[in-house]
């Protein structure tokens, strides 16, 4: 099977944003043709017996600028806290510049012992053990390769209700909503739920060249509280805000697990068992969220990804939104 692709203009993606969460633009394709709205408008496409499903996983200052103790730079990167030995952490992590790490090297935030590196890990990864009570406060929120920006307000990168940290990067569909807003939705008779689904670094790595099939797809932890299950089987519509959290309702469909991790590789002919509705940003070529899109939303992806270009609308995770129903083949 082909991987999903499309021709991305540089100048269509889009950087920090200066206006509203809400004032994103908000491509509506329920039903044809595609109608064309903001995302503050997003109460007025639900009602009583739909549940809003949101990722409340907060991203973690995980970008760690450090140096060795001779001086030369460092940088970390940490990807997932693995475990907890009283005082210490030990987490997965990429560093740079690796080969010149060698395992027991020991890196400083300043004057400050803060990390010491260890063995290699499948993938390329490394262990670094935590010399301090909290890696994570000399780090800052890593964005993606394609923001040049820096961020003026780090809470611009969290969705307003994040409240579990672990990911290394946001559910960005979710960075349109604002507490208002979900309040709005609410007052429609719209019940809002909740997973948490630890974002990877894998969301960033485009597919390789060759079959689809070929790809191995990343590993991710999701909780899906058991209120949130019971509400989605009792729904008339289950709305995903965001490819994680279709990915952590769809995983725990398949495995029949509320708690786990998966790896579950969700492309065409995947059976989709809970979400009818999905909000989602406009996702890079030849991604996971790509495929996923397709598999969710049919070929019909294409003509409302050329509709959203020509109208000049903002892509990836900064970007605009859009709104689709699950596709039914024929």
């Amino acid at each position: 099977m082909d991987v999903p692709d499309y021709d991305l203009p540089a100048d269509a993606i889009a950087q920090v944003p200066a206006e509203p969460r809400d004032s994103a633009r908000l491509l509506v394709g329920l039903s044809e043709p595609p109608g064309h709205v903001r995302v503050a408008d997003l109460p007025s496409l639900l009602g009583p017996g739909d549940v809003l499903v949101v990722n409340t996983s907060r991203v973690v200052p995980a970008r760690l600028a450090l140096h060795k103790e001779t001086g030369g730079a460092a940088e970390v990167l940490l990807l997932e806290r693995l475990a907890s030995e009283g005082p210490a952490e030990s987490w997965d992590a990429l560093v740079r510049p690796g080969r010149r790490l060698a395992p027991g090297t020991v890196l400083f935030a300043g004057d400050q012992a803060v990390l010491e590196v260890g063995e290699r890990r499948p993938g390329g990864s490394r262990e670094v053990r935590s010399l301090v009570p909290d890696l994570t406060l000399y780090g800052s929120v890593a964005l993606p390769p394609y923001i040049h920006q820096p961020l003026a307000d780090p809470e611009r990168y969290q969705t307003v209700y994040s409240d579990q940290p672990g990911s290394v990067a946001a559910p960005t569909a979710g960075l349109h909503l604002t507490a208002v807003l979900v309040d709005q939705c609410r007052q429609r008779g719209v019940q809002v739920a909740h997973v948490d689904l630890a974002v990877g670094l894998g969301t960033f790595r485009p597919i390789k060249a060759g079959p689809l099939e070929a790809h191995t797809m990343h590993s991710e932890r999701y909780r899906v509280p058991e209120a949130t299950w019971r509400a989605c089987q009792e729904a008339d519509r289950v709305v995903a805000v965001g490819t994680t959290t279709v990915r952590a309702l769809e995983s725990a469909a398949a495995t029949g697990l509320l708690e786990s991790r998966t790896e579950l590789f969700i492309q065409p002919g995947h059976r989709f068992s809970v979400v009818d509705v999905l909000m989602t940003n406009f996702h890079q070529p030849r991604s996971t969220l790509l495929v996923l899109l397709e598999a969710f939303a049919g070929p019909g992806w294409r003509r409302l990804y050329e509709v959203a270009l020509a109208e000049g609308y903002r892509f990836l995770s900064f970007g605009d939104a859009m709104v689709v129903g699950r596709h039914v083949p024929r």
